[in-house]
């Protein structure tokens, strides 16, 4: 039992990020509140008993997914559990397009009402704590079988010790380097498929020590010299802070402590600043006004030999620059004094308090929490989907996908790599203030392009910083 209103209507499909490209398909329409303000009916603190027959009507906001095809995974999987429950189950699919997702979070939180079920971008699950349901006995159950959530998760979705939000695998991501094998190996000599190579190859451990910021930057300078400068965004919206804030973790270059104390004005933070003045030189000029569409379209064009992004962009250059698609390959973050850090973008499946069918929505969630159906949401996403599992790294769609096979075989994230978010460990109401405002990003343009000192961009974020921890 499962409705989706449909219409057919012109769809955009995205580059990466929020960013999107028209397309004649058939798309959701989006609804931002369902229903009128009600109490729960039920005890949020009663426990969840998973029935035979739930019953009753389940109503569910998802994030309308960049891929086409990976909401009908999504749906299949609700129909199916609906029709096993007999509850008639009914989803809207919401775009992140003009932080749509985000309002709909706040607009239901402020009337009491709307969806059982709202998807919740990484930052809105720990914002809307005290509205959501805690759901300990699913995500501890799914830990169980699927391997410990990943700390970026655990940092997001646990407040106060309680989970507030499941892990979910739609829509979360990385964004590692997807680099073009002949234009790296051609101008920086570097062999990316011996270092990480697809799942029937053997690792070359010696060069994957060696891919480190120093090697990096130092690719980015022959690459730039050869005509092919690697693509990244130092702009303010997501693509640029991801990558930057991993770069910033890799340094050891903490913003704000996980106490709260302002540690920006560090020999860390003094190194990053100097890199990147350095870095800039090698990447085309305008990456300061790129937005999440920018990276994506500089690979597919056929110009850029690397950028750091989930393997939307090489989807998209499957369909729309095949030459280029056969030579791309996903592969980890360059290591720095710290370690190697991906840059990562978890999402939350969250249940409101004033839920009308709170069994039947934590029966659905735990559902979803299964292996079988983690494995087939990342399937229908094409390998895009990264679960919150440790345990979850050896589906075989991220072997199997291509072309070339194996593209996606080094996505997600496994060994040493750990999977961040930018402005961790700072507590993260100061922390989320930090990623929305760009302040890493900022702090780069002003010792790069706006003439200041490094040691005066660090005084303004210390200014900033200050002023977040009074708001």
């Amino acid at each position: 039992m499962c409705s989706v209103v449909t219409a057919s209507s012109s769809f955009v499909f995205p580059l990466s990020g929020d960013t999107l490209i028209a397309l004649n398909v058939k798309f959701s329409r989006r609804r931002l509140l369902a229903g009128a303000a009600s109490a729960s009916a039920l005890s949020i603190t009663s426990p969840f008993i998973r029935t035979a027959h739930a019953a009753g009507n389940l109503s569910i906001g998802f994030w309308d997914h960049w891929v086409p095809g990976a909401n009908d995974s999504l749906t299949k999987l609700c129909k199916e559990w609906g029709e096993k429950e007999k509850v008639d189950v009914k989803i809207d699919y919401i775009t992140s397009q003009g932080s749509k997702l985000q309002l709909t979070a706040v607009a239901e939180a402020q009337a009491k009402s709307g969806h059982d079920i709202l998807q919740l971008t990484s930052w809105d699950a720990p914002n809307q704590a005290k509205n959501l349901v805690p759901v300990d006995d699913i995500v501890n159950a799914a830990v169980q079988k699927n391997g410990k959530a990943i700390d970026v998760v655990e940092y997001l979705g646990k407040v106060n010790g309680s989970w507030i939000g499941v892990p979910a695998t739609n829509g979360s991501q990385v964004k590692g380097p997807c680099g073009r094998m002949d234009l790296l190996a051609k101008h920086a000599g570097l062999d990316i498929v011996k270092m990480y190579p697809g799942a029937d190859g053997k690792p070359d451990k010696a060069l994957q020590d060696q891919w480190t910021w120093d090697a990096f930057l130092s690719a980015a300078e022959k690459c730039h010299k050869g005509g092919n400068p690697f693509g990244l965004g130092l702009g303010q919206t997501t693509d640029s802070v991801d990558w930057v804030g991993a770069l910033f973790a890799a340094f050891g270059a903490i913003l704000v402590d996980a106490k709260g104390n302002i540690t920006v004005n560090s020999d860390a933070t003094k190194q990053v600043l100097e890199y990147m003045q350095r870095l800039v030189k090698v990447i085309p000029a305008d990456v300061f006004a790129w937005d999440d569409a920018s990276n994506n379209k500089y690979l597919i064009s056929g110009q850029g030999s690397l950028i750091m992004n989930p393997p939307s962009a090489w989807a998209v250059a499957v369909r729309d620059n095949p030459k280029v698609a056969e030579q791309c390959w996903t592969f980890p973050s360059p290591k720095g004094a710290k370690g190697r850090f991906a840059p990562g973008l978890p999402y939350f499946w969250g249940t409101w308090k004033w839920s009308k069918n709170i069994s039947a929505a934590k029966s659905l969630l735990t559902h979803l929490s299964d292996r079988a159906s983690i494995e087939k949401m990342v399937i229908g996403s094409g390998g895009y989907d990264i679960p919150g599992y440790s345990g979850l790294r050896d589906f075989k769609t991220w072997a199997e996908v291509g072309p070339p096979v194996g593209v996606a075989y080094n996505y997600p994230p496994r060994g040493e790599e750990v999977v961040s978010i930018a402005a961790a460990p700072a507590p993260v109401a100061i922390a989320q203030q930090i990623y929305a405002q760009a302040t890493m990003t900022k702090m780069i343009a002003k010792c790069t392009q706006g003439g200041d000192s490094v040691a005066k961009a660090i005084g303004w974020a210390s200014s900033e910083l200050e002023g977040f921890m009074r708001t």
